[in-house]
């Protein structure tokens, strides 16, 4: 084998190894949580500052802090305010853990990676409208609807001639066509449901 193909080959199965790696989802910035976050603590920060360095010059603490010492040392753990005070704080950091564990940008579908350092991905609005396109080059149908998620692509057409199963079969075939040329890392499966107009009248 000439020098030239068997670098082509090489290049083709390493170019193959890595589309099979797993191409996860993008994370968000967060960019409202956190400026939410920095926030709040930036003003708590500051105001505990205050306060602390008001009564080291010999000066009254501030009204929330002396009642927030005097209820708690007043009130029992297990009475409904502190309960509910503790749930709110818990709901508050779960909500915090999902936001920082979990990677966001749902509408954003990854596509296969095919160079090393290179990500792509490819909008959820942007495929349902390929694959709406797609789907009205099959004869026979007369509308259609296509929403597509992470793992399912769903299409709901109307077809006006031609028997119903004969247009379903196209329209799965033209739809699983269509999701192979998207590139996406992971194919969704394909659901289609054809029906006839409503007739008017």
């Amino acid at each position: 084998m000439p020098r030239e193909q068997r670098d082509e080959a090489g290049a083709g199965a390493q170019r193959d190894l890595y589309e099979d790696r797993r191409a996860g989802r993008f994370w968000s910035t967060r960019r409202f949580p956190s400026a939410l976050v920095a926030a709040v603590l930036l003003g708590a920060s500051g105001l505990l500052l205050y306060d602390v360095v008001s009564v080291r010059a010999d000066r009254p603490a501030m009204y929330w802090r002396r009642w927030l010492a005097r209820e708690l040392a007043e009130k029992r753990v297990d009475s409904t305010p502190a309960l509910i005070g503790a749930a709110v704080a818990m709901a508050i950091g779960v909500w915090l853990l999902w936001l920082a564990l979990t990677p966001g940008l749902r509408a954003v579908l990854p596509m296969r990676r095919r160079v090393p350092g290179v990500r792509a991905g490819l909008d959820r609005d942007a495929a349902a409208l390929v694959l709406r396109d797609r789907a009205m080059e099959v004869p026979g149908v007369q509308s259609v609807r296509v929403r597509m998620k992470r793992h399912k692509a769903k299409a709901r057409a109307q077809s006006h001639f031609r028997p119903l199963d004969d247009v379903r079969g196209d329209l799965e075939d033209a739809l699983a066509a269509g999701v192979r040329d998207l590139g996406l890392a992971k194919e969704p499966s394909i659901h289609v449901k054809v029906s006839r107009p409503a007739k008017k009248g």
